[in-house]
């Protein structure tokens, strides 16, 4: 694999279609002087992501520090990528909460989790990484 092969950047388009294609990922939020990450998962609705949380920590954090990083990636045999989306949360509420009855999103646990948070990004930028992995082709 020659160099420029290594990483490639990804367009808008393709970190969307990356997330659209995902479920899964990290939010990284500020609470009380300390950054956070906890995994969540989400949908996409337009060009903003949708998460249900429940009363605690994660949706204490946004309330009061909109300022969010949101992280998928994933790998095969050949290849890793990863998207980051920077931006802003905010609670949902009165009739915007409905919008996420539009979307598949569910919650994955049992919790109650009534709250509805999107995320309006203002930077989403991604990577695919050549995976050369040396140490899988050496004899044994």
């Amino acid at each position: 694999m020659s160099e420029p092969d290594i990483v490639t950047t990804l367009d808008a388009d393709a970190c969307w279609q990356l997330l659209h294609d995902h479920e899964l990922g990290r939010l990284a939020f500020h609470l009380a002087g300390e950054v956070h990450i906890t995994p969540i998962n989400y949908a996409v609705d337009g060009r903003t992501l949708l998460f249900r949380t429940a009363e605690g920590n994660k949706l204490l954090g946004v309330v009061m520090h909109s300022d969010v990083a949101f992280e998928i990636d994933g790998m095969d045999d050949t290849e890793a990528w990863s998207v980051v989306l920077r931006g802003r949360a905010r609670l949902l509420e009165g009739d915007e909460e409905h919008r996420a009855e539009r979307v598949p999103l569910r919650p994955w646990t049992s919790t109650a989790k009534y709250n509805v948070v999107e995320i309006a990004p203002t930077e989403v930028t991604g990577r695919r990484f050549g995976l050369h992995k040396p140490w899988e082709h050496i004899q044994q």
